[in-house]
């Protein structure tokens, strides 16, 4: 009966852990061109444990697989917001948007208006 309660055990934690290590989800994530997909994916990646990123420019979601037991997405968002990218939780510092290069200033109507015949 022990080695039964054991090898129970046993299964659940494994099953357990192999569910965290490739969590994927996907987050809304502002920006308007390719220098924004560089950076807000270098951000991204930056944080320990996510594994891949991947921005749309189209349609601003980020793609993602990374470890539950090593970050969250609420440290991802917080290390995408550190260099200057809105998330729909965690907002940028306008110290960090204004950092930005001045083709990347998605919250301005001008500029999302320029790249407008970007996207394809």
């Amino acid at each position: 009966m022990k080695k039964l309660v054991l090898a129970v055990a046993l299964l659940i934690g494994t099953v357990t852990m192999a569910q965290n290590k490739n969590a994927k989800a996907t987050i809304e994530v502002d920006g308007v061109c390719m220098m924004c997909k560089e950076r807000i994916e270098k951000a991204a990646i930056k944080a320990k444990g996510v594994k891949i990123a991947n921005w749309d420019v189209n349609t601003h979601e980020l793609k993602l697989i990374f470890d539950e037991r090593k970050t969250s997405l609420k440290a991802i968002q917080q290390s995408i917001a550190e260099v200057g990218h809105d998330t729909k939780e965690i907002k940028a510092t306008d110290e960090a948007y204004n950092s930005l290069h001045a083709c990347c200033y998605y919250r301005d109507e001008a500029v999302k208006e320029d790249h407008k015949d970007d996207k394809q």
